[in-house]
């Protein structure tokens, strides 16, 4: 029996996509970084810097995840990998609302809340951003 192959040009990822989706890694990563050193040395400014960047990811998740749903209704037979990208940006970005409001609270109430809750969306911001830049076509079984 002959497998027949799919021989469509890869389709890759938009440039400003890919520009609003990896800005979000760093950003969280960042507030997670600067929860870890808050729990560390109990600066409050830590807090701060944390909250900041949690907000800057959210931006950035916010338009992302903007552009992943038109994306997921553009979508023709692929159905299976854009809606499993917008719903790990959904949850980063939910999440990611949590953990700020979570971070709005006075500094010595943000633990240890907050840390779990960077430690959590860092990682889907990664899984999301590692789905978006995997989703490239580059041939399979049709």
């Amino acid at each position: 029996m002959a497998v027949a192959y799919d021989e469509r040009p890869a389709r890759a990822i938009q440039p400003f996509h890919a520009v609003l989706l990896a800005a979000t890694i760093p950003l969280f990563l960042g507030g997670l970084l600067s929860d870890i050193a808050y729990t560390s040395t109990y600066q409050i400014q830590w807090s701060n810097f944390a909250s900041w960047l949690i907000a800057g990811g959210e931006a950035f998740t916010g338009f992302a995840l903007l552009w992943a749903f038109i994306d997921l209704i553009r979508a023709d037979r692929r159905r299976g990998r854009p809606l499993i990208y917008f719903l790990l940006l959904l949850a980063t970005f939910g999440l990611g609302l949590i953990n700020s409001f979570v971070h709005a609270r006075d500094a010595w109430a943000t633990m240890p809340e907050g840390l779990i809750l960077s430690a959590i969306v860092t990682v889907l911001a990664i899984l999301a951003t590692w789905l978006g830049f995997s989703s490239l076509r580059v041939g399979g079984m049709k």
